[in-house]
């Protein structure tokens, strides 16, 4: 019989999956992962003609079917690697899948971040709805545990995703599209429906139609549903009558507590008490950031194992340490050139695998501890918070790994010459991972201590920090201070040891987190002047006589300082350079923190009246020609023309409906 042919065929289906490394009962033909599969397959069906024998399709009258997705997903996964994207989505899915063949639901398919599954075949069962149900919420509660755990090694917002599933319940035609690559399939209205359901649902809940919760309703599970007020409209089925599935815990949700006084400064604690008096999101966010620092670690004890010549300069290094933690005014350490280190083939030959080099313990544990103690120093604002810091961390990590060679380059034959070549065309960033970190912990403490107004505001009111730094980039030289006062601290000595070794690497590191900080004040006219000129110097037009008196590597080292500058500049405000969800998230932030300043009377003007057209005169006067500079810089690759096509979209939709936005924030 037909129906015997279709198990037939999802048993040897099953059994190539198995021998593949699949899922194993729970996963249907549409989700195989090897090449070698769809050969397995092939096989399976050898001998059957496609035209001469009937199609193997058979209908089952009473199925439950559950869409589901990740709310959120697309804005997430445009600012990740793809290599991140698919860890999110396979531990996922391979989740689901183990909980799916423990409750012996059906897979059908994952498109995207879409998962179907299906109860009811294809052996009948008459609590299909009822598995479906148990199988949703388990999903649900399961996706919340991974995401909050992914969040340490994926980064910011990961933790706020959500599913978002949708079931209805009827009769589906269920069979294999035969052909090269053979796929189980599921067709009908009931599909369709459950497709509808799933759209119109909310995240973290499990949306119900009327047929489905009915049926929960004669197993004697109404207990299990809750009515939903308003009634949706799904696209081709008009108005439709739905219900939530009660989860446990559905109502919670896992965010910074506002009210919290003692946020940003809590004073009188031990640094080992202060993780733990951090909020969940916060925590994770911590082992984000330390895990990204950790890696450069890696790098640069790896670097200087390679160093042949080795000495001890704890006696320059504390006497250099105590001169620079003195200097309270920073302006004056602003300098136009920032020399990095010459390319060295010797030991760059001799350098181990990062990845294979294991930092001590006790370097660790402060690292763990600086960045608690910078998250607990960030007050807790609408927009200048320590989730926004780890968002520009996340963008300037990003970009320093999307620094590329030309082809021509990577066309060389691998070792000293490619790496020589790699190291010339970046200006010395790739090849300097101790100038990579300095530009990660400079996004990382940009913002700390930040008092949510500007820094006109602070001078204008004579406030403390505006007159102890002279009226001159206030917030930044602050949180330059604090952060670095910090470090400094006898509770991070070895850590400190670890990331410079000589005298001439901790003056880089400080110049070059005194250098982006401070770019990250885009309103100073005298470092906007600056800026302007060290662009026009280093990336003069041909026949431009700019900087013909300078040496090929002052050259050189000035690209190196313009393109990291322009490197946390575009991550301060990457938002506006990635999908339009995140800008309208971080966008209404930014208008709820001013709008809060404009009620303390912190702020001269109400931000309602000029909030439409100041953003599209920040995308036309900033945001659009800095992301055409990105892309001027030659080293971005495809991320320039990622940020600038985003900026030039976001700017298009923020034309035509911003002002209707404006009035949602209000």
């Amino acid at each position: 019989s037909t129906k015997y042919r279709l198990k037939n065929y999802l048993a040897e289906e099953d059994g190539a999956m198995t021998a593949a490394g699949g899922a194993g009962a729970a996963s249907g033909p549409s989700n195989l992962v090897n090449p070698g599969d769809d050969e397995k397959i092939r096989e399976a069906m050898a001998g059957i003609d496609m035209h001469e024998t009937k199609p193997i399709a058979e209908l089952f009258p009473n199925t439950t079917v559950m869409f589901a997705d990740i709310a959120g997903f697309t804005a997430w996964s445009s600012v990740r690697e793809p290599s991140q994207v698919f860890v999110l989505l396979e531990t996922v899915y391979r989740a689901f899948d183990n909980i799916a063949k423990r409750r012996k639901v059906f897979k059908v398919e994952t498109v995207g971040d879409c998962y179907v599954a299906v109860t009811g075949l294809p052996e009948p069962r008459k609590d299909h709805a009822v598995v479906m149900a148990k199988f949703a919420r388990e999903c649900l509660e399961k996706f919340n545990e991974l995401s909050k755990q992914l969040e340490i090694s994926l980064g910011p917002d990961t933790g706020d995703l959500a599913m978002r599933a949708g079931l209805h319940s009827g009769p589906v035609t269920a069979g294999v599209l035969r052909g090269d690559k053979s796929r189980f399939q599921l067709f009908g209205d009931t599909v369709n429906t459950a497709a509808r359901v799933e759209a119109t649902g909310q995240r973290n809940r499990v949306h119900l139609s009327t047929d489905t919760a009915n049926l929960l309703k004669e197993a004697g599970k109404e207990h299990w549903i809750k009515k939903r007020a308003d009634v949706v409209t799904a696209k081709g089925k008009g108005e439709l009558h739905t219900f939530w599935l009660v989860t446990p815990g559905q109502e919670h949700v896992d965010e910074v507590n506002t009210n919290d006084p003692e946020f940003a400064h809590r004073a009188g604690l031990k640094l080992e008490e202060i993780e733990a008096t951090l909020p969940p999101k916060i925590q994770r966010l911590v082992g984000w950031n330390v895990e990204i620092l950790k890696k450069l670690l890696q790098q640069i004890i790896a670097k200087r194992n390679a160093v042949t010549n080795k000495r001890n300069y704890d006696a320059q290094l504390n006497r250099l340490e105590s001169e620079i933690n003195q200097r309270k005014q920073l302006m004056g350490e602003v300098i136009e050139v920032i020399a990095l280190p010459k390319f060295d083939a010797k030991s760059h030959k001799n350098q181990e695998n990062p990845s294979k080099v294991v930092i001590p313990e006790d370097v660790v544990s402060e690292l763990r501890l600086y960045v608690c103690s910078i998250a607990a120093m960030h007050r807790d604002n609408y927009f200048h918070n320590f989730e926004h810091a780890s968002h520009v961390t996340m963008s300037v990590s990003k970009l320093l790994s999307r620094i590329i060679a030309p082809s021509d380059i990577m066309d060389q034959e691998e070792g000293g010459n490619l790496a020589s070549a790699l190291h010339d065309h970046t200006f010395g960033i790739t090849s300097d991972p101790l100038t990579q970190f300095a530009c990660v912990l400079s996004a990382l403490i940009h913002d700390t201590d930040h008092l949510g107004v500007s820094n006109a505001q602070l001078v204008k009111e004579k406030h403390a920090v505006a007159e102890f730094h002279k009226g001159k980039s206030v917030a930044e030289q602050n949180s330059i201070v604090l952060a670095w006062e910090k470090l400094m601290s006898p509770s991070f000595t070895h850590l400190r040891r670890c990331i410079y070794g000589t005298p001439s690497e901790l003056e880089r590191f400080r110049q070059i987190v005194v250098n982006n900080v401070l770019a990250t004040d885009i309103f100073d006219k005298e470092l906007q002047t600056i800026r302007k000129n060290r662009w026009e110097k280093a990336f003069a037009k041909s026949g431009d006589n700019a900087g013909a008196e300078e040496s090929a590597e002052d050259a050189i080292n000035r690209k190196a300082t313009i393109v990291m500058e322009h490197l946390i500049q575009a991550s301060d405000v990457s938002h506006t350079m990635q999908h339009w969800h995140i800008y309208r998230k971080w966008n209404e932030r930014l208008f709820a923190e001013m709008i809060h300043a404009h009620k303390q009377g912190r702020l001269p003007f109400d931000p309602k009246a000029g909030w439409y057209a100041g953003e599209l005169g920040f995308f036309d006067n900033y945001i659009i020609p800095l992301a055409k500079k990105l892309k001027e810089c030659r080293v971005f690759g495809a991320a320039s023309d990622e940020c600038l096509n985003y900026a030039i979209s976001n700017r298009t939709e923020w034309e035509a409906k911003g002002e209707d936005i404006v009035k949602r924030f209000v």
